[in-house]
């Protein structure tokens, strides 16, 4: 048996940077109480969705990683001893952005970080306009108590992320996320479509790796934005195990067992038949 229990940090979000990283603490210490191992935050968490416009403003909310937010929650994290995985707008130089997240281990220890791969440009949703593409590749942290892998949001669309993170060893997926409805959408049907179709595609990675995902999301109305937080946990078959609510801040600590991998990979063995010699087609945009 490896049992582990995760921490969810389901929460809406203000102007004020200082009061989000409050909030986010507050909800790190009340999921160690409750008995979390590893505490996830949502997507971008110490400020306000600034992605739904194109705002040179916003380049001041970006930090360096390590930095300041790493340094406050790595003592947090070693208080604690739990692991924290932190969301954050990463500027590397002038003019060179990313959004990416870090990974601080139950000692405090700054394990390293992910850059998000894959980079959305939509109405609401910008972040071509601050964003360059990860270059670190995919990446798993080995933290005492599971080897995690990290994909963010928009990454969460693309079954080759998910597949390559679990093949590089990831017992669990984790994917902070800021995704919501449209408030200029009347069809309610719409609104459902898209939120089904987003747990359902991480889901299918669970299914399809033999892995538990972790998927937190935000919530409130920021701008023409209603986030839809719907945060979930889904084990190797694709089951909640845990599944928030579309409009409360929720923190909810869910134990997984790590050893049912084996099983779920055994009774459904995808990683043995994978036909490695036939995909290089994968490799090319569109196949014409």
């Amino acid at each position: 048996m490896k049992k582990v229990n995760i921490g969810l940090v389901q929460m809406s979000c203000s102007v004020d940077v200082a009061s989000n990283m409050q909030k986010a603490i507050a909800g790190i210490r009340e999921a160690a109480a409750k008995g979390a191992q590893i505490v996830c935050l949502q997507e971008l968490f110490t400020s306000l969705y600034f992605c739904d416009v194109e705002d040179h403003e916003n380049f001041k909310l970006a930090e360096a990683i390590p930095g300041p937010s790493t340094d406050t929650l790595s003592a947090v994290a070693k208080e604690l001893g739990v692991v924290i995985i932190a969301s954050l707008f990463e500027k590397r130089a002038a003019g060179l952005y990313h959004n990416t997240t870090a990974v601080l281990d139950a000692d405090g220890t700054y394990l390293g970080k992910y850059r998000k791969m894959h980079i959305p440009d939509d109405p609401g949703y910008y972040e071509k306009f601050y964003f360059t593409p990860g270059d670190l590749g995919y990446k798993v942290f080995d933290t005492k108590f599971a080897k995690i892998g990290i994909l963010i949001c928009w990454d969460q669309w693309y079954p080759e992320a998910s597949r390559i993170t679990a093949l590089m060893g990831a017992e669990v997926l984790f994917y902070p996320t800021a995704i919501g409805w449209d408030t200029n959408e009347t069809d309610p049907n719409t609104n459902r479509e898209q939120y089904n179709a987003w747990q359902t595609i991480q889901r299918s990675h669970a299914v399809a790796n033999g892995v538990h995902v972790v998927s937190v999301n935000r919530v409130g109305r920021e701008a023409d934005q209603q986030f839809w937080g719907g945060s979930f946990v889904a084990n190797p078959f694709g089951s909640l195990l845990y599944l928030g609510s579309h409009e409360n801040e929720e923190v909810h600590v869910q134990e997984i067992d790590l050893a049912k991998t084996e099983y779920y990979r055994s009774t459904w063995p995808y990683l043995r038949d994978r036909r490695i010699d036939s995909y290089d087609p994968i490799l090319k945009r569109y196949i014409d």
